[in-house]
């Protein structure tokens, strides 16, 4: 049991790290399984869904990081800021929309083909040449919008319709709608922080979906439960770190090291599969 806690304690850290940076979480999560396996009734539907529900741990990082921004009820708010607020969760929304729709269709599709070590290798290697490319194409371009109440609703669901990207593993969801963000104009930080709010709505569906498929098929047990827990608390934890860390240095630097790492580990997941 003791074992089974401290490799939930790897797929948190591998969580709460992953989520935020545009490397891609899922992408990480399933070449993880390739190497640490947890030993559990049931362990196909049982990972299919912790690897989803632990996100909720990184989401409550951003629920208790950003919670006045977030809250219209915030009673030191003025009216103008409530309405403002109320705006912002409108374009969430919105921009939620289109990766929901496509998502419910084609989850079970996409869970049978495409979870698999050859497409996540290939998407950490293309959207890792895509983010060098937009970066030194982001050079010779002024930064329209450069906080997140400046974008507009047009803007939300274009950054909505890039989030559908990441539907396919190793893609990175944080990683495509700062991707889009960046070429409608949007800032680093901006495009960070509104891809931090997208994320709320659409893992929060995605893992109570996966909770649900899981239970109309498995009941858990103790050691179940334990393991959730364990791997959510880690996610949480670690997710206020780089979050932090991460707002801080979209500041300050580029993405291109974020493109560099994804090339990297997409050709060593290549090379050490085919060799295997």
């Amino acid at each position: 049991m003791i074992l089974e806690i401290l490799k939930t304690v790897l797929y948190g850290l591998v969580e709460g790290i992953t989520e935020w940076l545009p490397i891609s979480s899922t992408g990480h999560l399933i070449l993880l399984e390739n190497f640490i396996h947890l030993k559990v009734d049931n362990p196909g539907a049982f990972m299919e869904m912790f690897n989803v529900v632990i996100q909720l741990g990184a989401i409550l990082a951003v629920i208790v990081l950003f919670f006045r921004k977030l809250n219209p009820f915030t009673p030191s708010k003025s009216v103008a800021e409530k309405k403002s607020t109320w705006d912002l969760w409108f374009k969430v929304i919105v921009g939620v929309l289109p990766s929901a729709i496509i998502g419910f269709l084609l989850d079970d599709w996409m869970d049978a083909h495409l979870y698999n070590y050859v497409v996540v290798a290939i998407m950490l290697i293309l959207y890792g040449i895509a983010f060098l490319f937009v970066e030194q194409l982001n050079k010779r371009r002024a930064v329209k919008i450069k906080d997140v109440s400046e974008i507009s609703y047009r803007t939300a669901i274009f950054i909505g319709l890039f989030q559908c990207l990441a539907l396919i593993p190793g893609t990175s969801r944080s990683g495509a709608t700062i991707l889009g963000a960046i070429l409608l104009g949007v800032s680093r930080s901006a495009g960070a922080e509104f891809s931090f709010f997208l994320a709320i709505p659409t893992m929060v569906g995605a893992s109570g979906l996966k909770f649900l498929d899981f239970l109309t098929e498995s009941t858990l047990g103790g050691t179940e439960i334990v393991l959730l827990a364990t791997g959510c608390l880690v996610s949480f934890l670690v997710s206020l770190l780089v979050i932090k860390s991460l707002m801080e240095y979209v500041r300050k630097h580029s993405f291109a090291a974020f493109g560099y790492y994804r090339i990297i580990l997409g050709a060593v997941v290549l090379l050490y599969f085919l060799m295997k």
